[in-house]
């Protein structure tokens, strides 16, 4: 009873084993040979013979490979070796393959098929009479269990096995000598044997790895023309990078008001007043990199035309000062230039003191983008 649940539970097996769908492993289809000694059960009265085996197989995951394989032995009666004693049979097995990461594998191995016998004996009578020799011919299913070491490359494995048949053959002869059917239901032969597994065709190429779908870009992730409004916001597509923008792209008045930096008569220090003014355009030229200005001095009507000139430079100067100083690179900024009285904003006199106009006594910044 405890054979026949072991070789339904083989069955079982076979019929659950999950084939892997991603082929990232070698499954090539490969031909296997072994050879070995058959160590028969003790109550056959046979004795120990070599045995071969044929078959091809598939591993049908990293771990788990399927064989069909053929065997054949032909061990004789102690009693007589001119009595003809043979087996061969037909069995698929399972091997469940461990440590995968290394070119040696250990494994266990269980498998289910037919065994076929030929067994011939002599049937003494009374008296010693020997009619002759008869001939038993049958089949039964047979079980393997056992483990095994494979090791090797991808062109030739070796296989070294150690396993358990047990052939359920239920009418031997032998065992008796007398012709009549031996009452054991079962026989468990030890195979130990080497083998070779040789894989057909060429070595699968390794799975090419599929790149991901492009991805098409949001329009509220890109700015085709820099002036840091989304293409999904911007109504102007073709503003110029740096130039002043609204929230919905487009260009709008941009003016840098420095009224009320003005100067002192005759001076070019900053005075307190003008400071906040200078700030409101440090904030300005920050939040727009692109922009470049001019810094332009000016003064009144009063004094000579030379001295004035130089007057507005020195006044150009120190709001470019200002201006560096609080983070401002100077490439964007042209001069300090000095215009002197040439551009007076109001016209006075040249006398004193109508000449002393305030509003004139001052520094701009022009707009050159």
């Amino acid at each position: 009873m405890k054979i026949r649940l072991l070789a339904a539970a083989l069955i079982a097996g076979v019929a659950v084993v999950n084939v892997a769908g991603a082929q990232d492993f070698d499954n090539r289809w490969y031909i296997t040979g072994s050879v070995g000694m058959n160590f028969q059960d003790n109550d056959r009265n046979t004795e120990d013979a070599p045995f071969g085996t044929l078959g091809f197989g598939k591993q049908i995951s990293p771990s788990i490979a399927v064989d069909l394989e053929l065997n054949y032995q032909n061990p004789h009666p102690t009693r007589s070796d001119d009595l003809n004693w043979s087996q061969y049979g037909i069995s698929v097995d399972l091997r469940k393959f461990f440590m995968n990461d290394r070119t040696w594998r250990p494994y266990v191995v269980g498998g289910l098929g037919y065994q076929r016998h030929e067994e011939e004996y002599t049937q003494l009578m009374p008296g010693g009479m020997n009619p002759g020799i008869n001939q038993r011919e049958g089949g039964n299913l047979a079980a393997k269990l056992g483990l095994g070491l494979q090791s090797g490359g991808d062109r030739v494995k070796v296989r070294t096995e150690l396993a358990y048949r047990i052939d359920l053959d239920d009418e031997a002869i032998s065992p008796n000598f007398d012709g009549s059917i031996d009452d054991k239901d079962s026989f468990a032969d030890l195979l130990a044997s080497v083998g070779v597994v040789i894989p057909l065709g060429a070595l699968p190429a390794a799975p090419v790895p599929v790149a991901p779908a492009p991805v098409t870009p949001n329009c509220a992730d890109l700015d085709d023309d820099g002036d840091g409004v989304n293409n999904c916001n911007d109504r102007c597509p073709g503003s110029q990078a740096g130039q002043a923008v609204g929230p919905d792209g487009c260009p709008v008045p941009l003016s840098l008001d420095l009224k009320g930096v003005n100067f002192d008569f005759d001076k070019s220090t900053l005075r307190p007043d003008a400071i906040g003014i200078l700030n409101e355009a440090v904030a300005i030229l920050s939040r727009y990199p692109e922009l470049r200005v001019e810094i332009a001095g000016h003064t009144d009507l009063c004094g000579s035309d030379s001295y004035n000139q130089g007057l507005s430079e020195r006044r150009a100067r120190v709001v470019y000062d200002y201006l560096t100083s609080n983070g401002i690179d100077s490439s964007r900024l042209a001069g300090p230039n000095g215009y002197g009285e040439s551009r007076p904003l109001v016209p006075t006199a040249q006398t004193i003191p109508a000449c002393k106009s305030e509003t004139n006594r001052r520094t701009e910044l022009n707009v050159q983008n």
